[in-house]
């Protein structure tokens, strides 16, 4: 692991840097700028804030659709008891006007526009635009990427001196895999990116952009196409469409998304799902649906499995379970336990999963 990556957080560590503001008077709040690899889901910083804090409302602002102090603030003119002065009505993007309402800012690529970094300095510091104040349980952040790839991202120090910049890393492959799974993302893209975790490194950890010809490297020439948690959703979403797609429109599709390699081989790891048993088949003959005879063929099973249980077939599913090898059945089990997994509480309700969690209670023995 290079210096850059060993204190960079994950995306529920920032959120939780983040909401711990809340309580925190205006002025002892610091607002985080949050450094990324494109791709690696930084924009969704929000919708982890937004779930965590129900009370407040996101707010997202984009500095790229911006061109200078004027799209922030414009003058309007006022009279009082006969005497003109000039106020300054800012952007309903940035939520100012909801006074009574604690927000959520995100400030999105706020290093790629010099223009508007000097009006934003005293929202960052003082959670204020001219006369209009934020309310105090409000909480600012800003998203930026990293310099070394060249998209034009850069601060001055006078605006780095009123801010915490905080290194955000790139999802690994488990929690890309539980995120993927909560908003049903292809099984056949969840089980490839399980077994090719390398296609979510960060390049600051790969020396030589050979040794990774997954992932966007500054030392890479011509690698337009490349793996991010942004493409490998794009790709999956081309690969939900493949009964609509002849194999070499699918191909094509998933090259100029995730890259040559990365295109190739997921298309590979797609002729797995052959083996595969249909749903209704689980559904209606737990007993005898085929089961996969290799490891991805299982994996795929379960990560559909986690996407589309419901209620009316959870107790087939658990019948077919059994027939799995344990690790397989370890899979299933720590998908549910995810924090985050959106049909935890319907899994675990079920009588035949809390059998089978209290009858391979050694499998989490670690865990306690």
């Amino acid at each position: 692991m290079s210096t850059n990556t060993m204190y960079a957080l994950s995306i529920e560590e920032i959120a939780n840097a983040i909401a711990v503001q809340v309580p925190l008077p205006p002025e002892d709040k610091t607002t985080i700028i949050v450094e990324g690899e494109m791709g690696s889901g930084k924009s969704s910083i929000l919708k982890v804030l937004a779930e965590d804090l129900p009370d407040h409302k996101a707010i997202y602002f984009d500095c790229t659709t911006k061109a200078d102090a004027g799209d922030l603030m414009l003058p309007k003119f006022k009279d009082l008891e006969g005497n003109d002065y000039v106020s300054f009505a800012t952007n309903e993007e940035l939520g100012m006007h909801l006074k009574d309402t604690p927000l959520i800012i995100m400030i999105d690529e706020a290093g790629k526009n010099r223009a508007i970094q000097n009006p934003l300095n005293r929202l960052f510091q003082e959670r204020m635009i001219g006369m209009h104040e934020l309310h105090p349980e409000s909480v600012v952040f800003a998203t930026t990427n990293l310099g070394f790839e060249n998209v034009g991202d850069t601060f001055l120090p006078h605006t780095c001196n009123r801010v915490t910049f905080v290194r955000m890393r790139k999802p690994n492959a488990v929690e890309w895999i539980e995120w993927g799974i909560n908003h049903k993302l292809d099984h056949v893209t969840l089980a490839w990116v399980k077994d090719n975790p390398q296609v979510l490194a960060s390049s600051d950890d790969v020396k030589d952009p050979e040794d990774n010809v997954y992932i966007n490297h500054p030392k890479a020439q011509g690698r337009r196409s490349f793996c991010t948690a942004r493409s490998l959703h794009k790709a999956s979403n081309y690969m939900k469409m493949r009964d609509k797609l002849n194999d070499k429109s699918l191909t094509a599709l998933l090259i100029g998304t995730i890259g040559m390699r990365g295109g190739m081989d997921l298309m590979a790891h797609l002729k797995l799902a052959d083996q595969l048993p249909s749903l209704e088949s689980i559904k209606s003959d737990p007993k005898n649906a085929k089961v996969p005879t290799t490891a991805a063929g299982i994996c795929m099973v379960v990560y559909r499995t986690l996407a589309a249980i419901e209620q009316d077939w959870l107790n087939s599913w658990m019948d077919y379970m059994a027939r799995l090898d344990a690790e397989a059945q370890g899979m299933f089990a720590n998908g549910v336990r995810a924090p985050r997994y959106s049909k935890q509480a319907m899994v675990m309700q079920n009588r035949k999963f809390t059998q089978w969690a209290a009858d391979n209670s050694h499998m989490f023995s670690a865990d306690q």
